[in-house]
């Protein structure tokens, strides 16, 4: 038992403590070691009133003794609908602090991410990204751990946390390796469902150490505390029976202590009879009856106070409790002599714009629940208003308007679409759903209903596509949606249908209602939806005719507004997966262009027509051999996600799409860890989404391509990649690679089978261009030994189909394919065209195994030398060894 000690009563809590006191003690020591040392993070986890709180007291001080730089947060269990009120608590203090330039230095490229998320800069025109604003918020917590090293971060009541403060945190917990900075949790250990419960397991998860569960105190330690609070001569049957009233809880043994004070109760076992009525008093129905004892002027206070939950000023309470304000500091005074308000106490550390706060958060959850319902609902609608009149704008009154009983008050749904509107622009699209969600019980004007679902619709896109669908359905299903803003819900709709896997429904919606419409640019931009969802699919639902279909409707295009540049590019990027000419593939291409580069409402965050259609226009120079034109675009959309803080879905294509260029041009090691990254992304963002397949599909691909074979089945293994495949296309193709794989650690019959799956799917859409589709060649290869015939048939369609498209770069892996069939002088001859045609090509690794396989075949020593240094540059280790040991055996064959 820990011994007793002064002031025994202020510090109950730490009773029967000393393990977890001795954890922190060593965390905060290993912290202080050096700046170079790594962060650490601890988690306590107890009932409510077992003395977290006490705990991180406890752990400030031992942490300020060392000389640490200590910030606190507390959740609340009535602001949980407030985004970022817990990290703004505990950020925000030491940037307000700062000069607002010096604050922008500090924060550098996420101050205008970061920054409005945390309210110390306005938020910009576009919505904000919440996986960027997230990443931005724990680059802020990196670069101030730099400043303010040692840094020790506190958060009390994290289940009371709001979801968007849990996301970052879980980001902070994954993260602290690469940062010296100290986290403490402490939570409850009731169950919480939904995104903050995950959130609260990866932070758990990433502890140092199993999550410390706290206890009730022992018999022994509170008969300890029991004296220590009333005197040695407390008998052992009333500190009995203190222990078996409170049941061992710190927190109301000190209550029900200072009841037996207050009432100079003599602490002998005659009197222990009396602590269950003297219990019932500090807490649930006693503290109700407690507080109205005080007077019904007192009862308003508390009430107020509890309903503003935060920032209780004596000032705002008198306003919301229509009190006079002598009356108002009369009150306050009472409950700070009662135990039930005190002031806010500045070691906590913790930011607060308030006089005053509840004792201990089980105080405030009885006050608040006490309040009549009708008063309480009515006293949040005075609250949103008086917030709103003291200027803290629509997202700042929004939890108090959530409260509000609906009334078919059109003024509070435009209030509450503002907040949503403010919510999403600092990357809270949950808090924004929440508003409009209430906006619709009000429920809002005819004239105004579908532009309602609208908005919710674009707040829940990202996280629900399921719902937004059911909402664009049920919007466009009313009058109001007109002209632009209809085209524009319909190819939203369209949008959530693809991400829903609706490909098929997607096509048929944005098809059936350009039908609706007359020519011009809005029915053009639903026939290109219709023709680019088509043209994504990778199953056998499209159109026989598709592409004809295209190819007319392309033919009437100049490019003059972004509607034609679309089908143009559409146009384009079919003729490409068709195996067409590639200088007509570039031609179309070039002409979606504006001056070399994308028009104006085309760009990379623009939202009219997403990623999927720019990445169809880089793609198509990709592999059309204009490497250079492709690989601006790729690094042109890394640079403008990054710079918007998007780090969700549309920063891991961009990183993948990167290493596609670098794969590409030949240059291997950085495409293998531009690859990385986009995987490490996309899995934040969700497994089997077409963006996690091109990640892996082309991580696997370049690892073959450098002869990293194990490294290769690991990711393939450990990502799942194998069948069943995505509904949508990707590139390069999965079953191409896949089979690829299987050939290269020895399952022979599994490859070949998995290159005639690809060979099925291919003829079905009608795929024929061997550069994205590589399945015949590695088949011919497959085959070349028990079926040549076969092999020998599949290589000639290879050359028909690279001569029909035309580069280089398919010309030449056509010759290599042949020649891998042949033997001799004939060999020769064909790896000798092959390196011709591949040294005028950009794809650097495709030419360096041309002169290996040249220099082999030939027994040339200079051609081995040079495409060793080639296959070095590439970073192609198993290519550079295939030489090094035909150089070793003279010049021939290893």
């Amino acid at each position: 038992m820990t011994e007793v000690r002064p002031m025994a009563a202020a510090s109950a809590s730490l009773w029967e403590r000393d393990e977890e006191v001795a954890a922190v003690a060593r965390a905060v020591d290993s912290l202080c070691t050096d700046r170079s040392s790594s962060g650490a993070l601890l988690v306590f986890r107890g009932e409510a009133g077992l003395g977290k709180t006490a705990l991180l007291a406890e752990t400030r001080r031992i942490a300020e003794a060392r000389g640490c730089t200590v910030w606190s947060a507390r959740g609340g269990e009535t602001l949980r609908s407030v985004p970022f009120n817990v990290v703004r608590q505990l950020l925000q203090p030491a940037l307000v602090s700062m000069l607002p330039e010096e604050a922008r230095e500090y924060l550098g490229d996420w101050y205008d991410i970061a920054g409005p998320a945390l309210g110390i800069a306005e938020p910009g025109d576009r919505r904000a990204d919440p996986q960027g604003v997230c990443d931005g918020l724990v680059a802020a917590v990196r670069r101030l751990a730099r400043r303010d090293w040692p840094l020790v971060l506190l958060i009390d009541d994290a289940h009371w946390a709001d979801q968007e403060t849990l996301h970052w945190l879980a980001g902070l917990a994954e993260r602290l390796d690469e940062m010296s900075v100290l986290v403490v949790v402490a939570r409850r250990a009731e169950e919480i469902s939904g995104p903050s419960a995950r959130h609260l397991d990866t932070v758990a998860a990433a502890a140092d150490g199993p999550v410390t569960t706290l206890s009730a105190l022992t018999p022994d330690a509170t008969a300890g505390l029991t004296r220590a609070t009333l005197g040695r001569h407390a008998d052992a049957a009333f500190c009995r029976e203190v222990w078996a009233v409170t049941a061992g809880n710190p927190y109301e043994t000190v209550e029900l202590l200072a009841k037996v004070q207050d009432s100079e109760l003599d602490p002998v076992e005659a009197r222990a009879g009396e602590l269950r009525e003297l219990n019932r008093s500090a807490r649930g129905g006693g503290l109700v009856a407690r507080l109205e004892e005080l007077g019904i002027d007192a009862t308003r206070f508390a009430w107020a106070a509890a309903i503003l939950g935060t920032g209780i000023s004596v000032g705002l309470v008198a306003k919301l409790a229509t009190l006079r304000p002598d009356d108002a500091r009369r009150c306050a005074e009472l409950l700070r002599t009662a135990r039930i308000l005190t002031a806010p106490d500045p070691a906590n550390g913790r930011s607060t714009d308030g006089d005053l706060e509840f004792v201990h958060p089980l105080i405030a959850t009885a006050v608040y629940n006490s309040i009549p319902d009708a008063l309480r609902t009515a006293m949040h609608g005075i609250a949103a208003r008086i917030v709103a009149d003291e200027g803290h704008g629509a997202a700042a009154a929004a939890r108090h308007l959530l409260e509000v009983h609906p009334d078919d008050d059109e003024e509070l749904v435009g209030q509450l679409r503002e907040a949503a509107r403010e919510h999403l622009a600092v990357g809270a699209p949950d808090a924004a759903r929440r508003c409009l969600e209430r906006a619709l019980r009000e429920p809002p004007r005819p004239d105004s209903h579908p532009h309602v679902l609208y908005e919710l619709a674009g707040a829940t896109f990202l996280t629900a596509p399921a719902r937004t669908i059911g909402h664009l359905r049920t919007a466009l299903g009313m009058p109001g949606l007109d002209g632009d803003q209809r085209v524009d819900a319909v190819f939203r709709l369209s949008q959530a249908l693809l991400h829903n896997d609706q490909l098929e429904e997607a096509v048929r919606t944005v098809e059936a209602e350009a039908a609706r419409l007359r020519p011009g640019p809005a029915r053009m931009r639903l026939q290109a939806a219709h023709f680019m969802w088509e043209g994504l699919h990778a199953g056998e639902a499209t159109s026989p005719d598709r592409s004809q279909r295209l190819a007319d409707l392309a033919s009437t295009c100049t490019g003059r507004d972004n509607s034609e540049r679309a089908l143009l590019i559409l146009r384009g990027f079919d003729a490409l997966m068709h195996g067409e000419s590639a200088e007509e593939v570039a031609e179309l291409c070039d002409r979606a262009l504006v001056n070399g580069r994308l028009a104006p409402g085309l760009g990379w965050t623009d939202t009219e027509w997403g990623i999927e259609l720019l990445l169809m226009l880089a793609n198509a120079y990709c592999f059309t051999d204009r490497l250079d034109r492709a690989e601006t675009l790729y690094n042109e959309a890394l640079r403008a996600y990054e710079t918007a803080g998007w780090s969700g879905g549309h920063l891991a294509l961009a990183h993948a799409y990167v290493g596609i260029g670098h794969r590409r041009r030949g240059r291997l090691r950085e495409a293998e860890t531009s690859l990385r990254e986009a995987l490490r992304l996309a899995e934040r963002v969700g497994r089997g989404l077409p963006l996690y397949w091109s990640a892996t599909c082309s991580l696997v691909d370049t690892l073959l391509a450098r002869g990293h074979v194990e490294q290769a089945w690991d990711v393939a293994e450990r990502h799942g990649f194998r069948p069943p495949y995505p509904s949508t296309i990707v590139l390069p193709d999965p079953r191409s690679v896949r089979g690829r794989l299987l050939l290269a650690v020895g399952r022979t019959k599994d490859g070949i089978n998995e290159l005639e799956a690809a060979e099925k799917a291919a003829a079905a859409r009608g795929h024929h261009n061997s550069v994205l589709v590589p399945w015949a060649a590695d088949l011919a290869r497959a085959l070349s030994a028990e079926d040549p015939a076969r092999a020998a048939r599949l290589a000639v369609d290879v050359r028909r189909q690279a001569e029909r498209f035309g580069t280089d770069t398919a010309i030449g892996e056509a010759l290599r394919c042949a020649a891998d069939l042949e033997t001799g002088q004939r060999a020769v001859r064909l790896y000798a065209q092959a390196v011709t045609y591949l040294e005028a090509s950009p794809c650097q690794y495709e030419y360096a195994a041309a002169r290996v396989e040249f220099g082999v075949a030939a027994r040339s020593v200079s051609d081995l030398e040079r495409g060793l240094d080639l296959a070095i540059s590439c970073g192609a280790d198993g290519l550079a060894e295939r030489a090094r040991a035909a150089l070793t055996s003279g010049g021939g064959p290893a």
